[in-house]
């Protein structure tokens, strides 16, 4: 019969053959073993050099190749520390020379029991114990050389005679069974030796000093390796022919064959580790399962891998059992031995507390070992052969109702199950097991208690963070992490995901198990979803549309949704629909698909919640279950413009008339909420339109070129739908009877913005030119509060391409008023403060911080006007000026002023800076007159009467010309004569009457100074004025300073 082995002289792999016939010179003599002492560091190696793997051994075995080529090749070699002829030794003292290495075996047990802690007799004790190993590895692997090179089949001759040697020869292979099956028996289960023994797995020691017992347990693991790698070489020599072992069988008449042997010894080798398994995952948290191994040292994984190789190469040339399936009937054993009180005969030593968990663990550790090649080295690209049908099973039992599974255990039964999706092929029938389970338990939490808040990370409050929560389970994670990142649903998703991800021959797997999943919806499953049910129900259905046909299962999304009955629907629940609905459209977006149909579904709905808020002022009950839901919209609609790309995907569909309805009704934070919303889109419509404005003046001509074509006409659609719909209740929240939200500035600064981007679509009240109504209307109207002017006018000053619009335009008074509103937002910093003293607390008494640092940045903004820089130059005044608090910084200002008056020789230049001048000013009574009218607060009139004091004081020459001087007049008459004065009846208050006396030398210096030196009207009168005027001027002043000085004095 032909050998499906390959029995022809030539070996298969003829590449892999030369290259091992290459290495053979620089091959150490020394045998192959089992070692864990070497340095995994050390050239990258996974295994010690010496290893059966790293060496060569096994590549060796399984070429049929010489085991040892460079070794056994004198006419006598040295067994147990007497000479034997090479060619002869086995066949005449096979028995004499197992007995010796059974002696040898016992020598090293013995040792073990003398073990010391002195450094000098562990040292000794580890050199005899190295030496006894080394001895019975040299006869074990001779014997393989031995079976190689010099046994011949039997022989028969005609006269059926043979020589007394061949006769010995001819038996030799039943006496190496024989011996080979005492050998087993003799050294025993691995699992069975003494607890000091095993104890020597945890040995670590970097001298290489191990005690005798490390060696005698190595010894055993290389015994029970070489027993069949032996046993291989034999049935390979014998063209597996099958080996009886005669003896044997006629002194207990039980069968004993080379085959059963192997069969025999496989089994309870894999029992012996998957026992040692055992002892490690009691030790093993479920969370941990991953990340903790199954072999106590590299050995045992050398072992396993050495196992796969050999069982997985000799099912392929026949019908033996590969090592998954020898493992699937060992783990079976175990199930069965755990379900009864009987022990399986062959697995006593095998217990398991909980074998369901385990065999996934082991499964999970096991699969990754194909990842290995004959040598050690990983080869990741290596076909790895996988076990489906048992984990098929395994997930069978893990999902039965009946057997119970906690969560704990199950999320780690899963994430094995992802893992070996990572490694194993496409597969099916996990996810239809999987579904059958979960479809039924959709509503369960799948918490574990004892993580307490950890595991509370699968809610999501944004429809954002539900899709990037639906997203993880679509790409590649850190398995490991899962289990207290993820509940076990999730990680199902995970797996699902994986398999949505690959094809079948051709067909998609969606295609094959949407009818599956679809099928568990119907209208009364849908009506006996909890809200913890619709959350599972929306993560299974955002993970599909990510990856599979999104339009087709957001459609079908939909429908289920109708089956749910509104009066069932509660406020929470509708929420969590409105997240899950824009975690839909979030998706359309990232995949550039239109949402015309999907927004208007969702925005429709938001426009009658808008108006139950608006009818609802004081059922504060209702109006904060309304909120939680208007607040879902507006987060999911904020997300929606931060995600798009190009604002080209018909989102203005989102921004309908239900703003006009919500905006009024909002109070505090909940207007707060919607102004930042706002101000969101305005940036990101400003931002998408610049970019998309500039690509198509660049002419671009890719493929994708008509986008920013299409795109400029949804920018048109968004910024319409803004005017429209939130504007007006911007225009008429700027004179509020309280100072406004300084979010409400920051809006209005971003709508001017956009009417200098797309002026089009400004409100036709706005036109023709939007971004000056603008202007006048939030900038530098005197009725509207000073904090809302300061920060408008902050995000404005340095705008250049605002500055290059009303250049345009050829407004020029641009600067001159922006001076006005920053001189009127100075003045009236106090305008908000208590006037009565005993409302007036200390942090009443000061400048609220914010409002100061937005006056400070005004000024320093202010100060890099052009006008302003250009006054400051002539005036000889540095730019540091602006540092100083603002108040500081305004009287600064004001002396430039006058410097730069003062500084002018013609007429027309005087004039003009007079006409400049009083534009600065506008009407600064009446930016006081608030104060004034209160009589307080004392800080208002102290600031009042100072400022104003030094504008008389150094712009004296500007108020005296004819232009200027009925400013000057009311600012005496208001300020140095109030009406309250004149009563004689009353006395002035304390406030005022003590802002008068402080700032009086301020006023009276410039009095007397027009009114006392005939010099200065001399040149008054070179100067904007008449000699008649300025006499008049000073007359009237004289008289009215006489006045102020007889009432404040004491």
């Amino acid at each position: 019969m032909e050998d499906d082995f390959g029995a022809s002289s030539t070996p298969p792999f003829l590449t892999e053959s030369l290259e091992l016939a290459m290495e053979v010179e620089n091959e150490s003599s020394r045998p192959s073993c089992f070692s864990c002492a070497f340095d995994n560091q050390n050239g990258g190696r996974r295994f010690s050099a010496e290893s059966y793997l790293a060496s060569g051994s096994l590549k060796r075995v399984l070429l049929r190749l010489d085991p040892s080529p460079n070794d056994y090749e004198e006419n006598t070699v040295e067994l147990f520390g007497f000479q034997w002829v090479t060619e002869t030794a086995l066949v005449e003292s096979c028995g004499f020379l197992f007995g010796l290495l059974r002696q040898q075996i016992h020598t090293l047990e013995n040792l073990v029991q003398m073990s010391s802690s002195d450094f000098g007799q562990a040292a000794r004790l580890h050199s005899e114990a190295e030496s006894i190993r080394h001895q019975c590895l040299k006869f074990l692997h001779y014997v393989k050389v031995f079976i190689f090179r010099y046994l011949e089949p039997p022989k028969v001759e005609n006269d059926g005679m043979l020589h007394p040697y061949e006769e010995l020869e001819a038996q030799l292979p039943s006496v190496l069974v024989e011996e080979l099956h005492a050998l087993t028996v003799h050294t025993g289960h691995l699992c069975e030796l003494p607890s000091n023994v095993l104890a020597a797995f945890t040995i670590q020691n970097q001298a290489k000093v191990f005690p005798p017992s490390w060696h005698l347990l190595h010894l055993h693991l290389d015994i029970n390796w070489l027993v069949l790698e032996v046993l291989h070489v034999l049935g390979e020599k014998l063209m597996r022919q099958v080996v009886y072992a005669n003896h044997f069988i006629n002194l207990t008449g039980e069968n004993l064959t080379s085959i059963s042997l192997f069969e025999k010894h496989c089994g309870n080798l894999i029992s012996d580790l998957i026992s040692l398994a055992i002892n490690k995952y009691t030790k093993v948290r479920p969370s941990e399962a991953l990340t903790s191994s199954h072999y106590p040292c590299t050995c045992i994984k050398e072992l396993w891998i050495l196992l796969i190789q050999l069982l997985d190469h000799r099912n392929k040339g026949s019908h033996t059992e590969g090592f998954w399936s020898l493992m699937n009937t060992t783990l079976k054993n175990i199930f069965e031995q755990s379900s009864t009180s009987e022990s399986v005969s062959g697995f006593e030593a095998v217990q398991c507390k909980d074998p369901l968990s385990f065999s996934w663990w082991i499964m999970s550790h096991l699969a990754p070992l194909y990842q290995f090649d004959r040598n050690g080295n990983l080869d990741e690209k290596k076909q790895k052969e996988s076990n489906w049908k048992f984990v098929e099973e395994l997930l069978k039992k893990s999902t039965d109702a009946q057997t119970g599974v906690l969560e704990e255990h199950l999320r780690m039964h899963l994430q094995c199950c992802l893992t070996l999706c990572s490694f194993w092929d496409f597969n099916l029938s996990i996810v239809t097991i999987l579904w059958d389970y979960y479809s039924k338990n959709l509503n369960s939490c799948f918490t574990v208690p004892w993580l307490g808040l950890k595991d509370l990370a699968n809610v999501s409050k944004t429809s954002l963070s539900m899709l990037e929560l639906v997203k993880r389970c679509c790409c590649e994670q850190q398995i490991p992490s899962l289990y207290k990142s993820s509940n076990s649903y999730f990680i199902f998703l995970s797996i699902l995901a994986r398999i949505m991800k690959e094809e079948n021959n051709g067909v998609h797997p969606w295609k094959q198990i949407k009818g599956r999943i679809y099928s568990k919806f119907h209208r009364k499953r849908m009506q006996e979803l909890t809200e913890v049910g619709l959350q599972n129900f929306f993560n299974l259905f955002l993970m599909l549309a990510v990856i599979v046909e999104t339009e087709d299962i957001v459609s079908r999304v939909l429908d289920l949704l109708d089956f749910l009955t509104p009066s069932s629907i509660t406020m929470s629940r509708r929420a969590l629909i409105w997240r899950g609905h824009f975690a839909f459209l979030l998706i359309y977006v990232e995949k550039s698909m239109d949402i015309s149909a999907l927004a208007e579904k969702i925005s429709n709905a938001f426009r009658e919640k808008a108006k139950e808020f608006l009818v609802t002022k004081n059922d504060y009950t209702q109006r904060q279950n309304l909120w939680t839901l208007l607040s879902t919209y507006i987060d999911g609609a904020q997300e929606v413009f931060e995600t798009s790309c190009y604002l080209s995907l018909s989102e203005e569909k989102l921004l309908n008339d239900g703003f006009t309805m919500l905006l009024p009704a909002c109070r505090g934070a909940e207007l707060s909420m919607v102004l930042n919303f706002l101000q969101v889109v305005l940036a990101r419509l400003r931002s998408v339109h610049e970019r998309v404005s500039q690509g198509l003046q660049l002419g671009n001509t890719a493929p994708d070129a008509q986008i920013p074509l299409v795109a400029k006409e949804h920018h048109l659609a968004v910024a319409s739908a803004l005017w429209r719909n939130f504007f007006p209740y911007l225009k008429s929240q700027r004179m509020s009877q309280t100072p406004p939200s300084p979010q409400l500035a920051d809006t209005a600064a971003g709508f001017t913005l956009l009417a200098l981007d797309i002026p089009s679509k400004a409100l036709s009240d706005l036109q023709p030119q939007p971004v000056l109504s603008m202007m006048r209307l939030f900038g530098w109207d005197d009725m509207v509060w000073p904090q809302l002017v300061s920060r408008y006018l902050s995000h404005l000053i340095q705008n250049s391409s605002l500055c290059e619009a009303f250049s345009s335009m050829g407004y020029t008074s641009y600067e001159a008023l922006t001076v006005r509103s920053w001189f009127r937002c100075v003045l009236q910093m106090f305008l908000d403060q208590p006037s009565g003293a005993l409302a007036k607390t200390d942090a009443e008494r000061t400048v609220g911080k914010a409002y100061m640092e937005q006056l400070t940045e005004m000024t320093r903004l202010i100060f890099k006007l052009s006008e302003v820089e250009n006054i400051l130059l002539k005036a000889n005044v540095g730019q540091s000026v602006f540092k100083q608090d603002p108040e500081n910084a305004l009287v600064q200002f004001i002396k430039a002023v006058g410097r730069t008056y003062s500084g002018l020789q013609t007429l027309p230049e005087k004039s003009a800076m007079v006409a400049k001048t009083l534009e600065y000013l506008g009407d600064v009574l009446k930016y006081v007159k608030p104060y004034l009218k209160a009589k307080g607060p004392p800080e208002g009139l102290q600031l009042t009467y100072w400022v104003i004091g030094c504008l008389v004081k150094f712009c004296a020459p500007i108020l005296a010309t004819s232009k200027a001087q009925q400013l000057l007049f009311r600012i005496v008459d208001c300020l140095l004569l109030p009406h309250s004065v004149l009563q004689q009846d009353k006395e002035l208050p304390v406030a005022l009457l003590s802002a008068i006396q402080e700032s009086l030398p301020l006023y009276l210096q410039v009095i007397y100074r027009y009114t006392d030196k005939s010099e200065e009207a001399a040149l008054a009168t070179k100067g904007s004025c008449s000699e008649h005027t300025q006499e008049s001027v000073a007359f009237l002043l004289k008289r009215r300073a006489d006045d102020v000085m007889l009432l404040c004095s004491p």
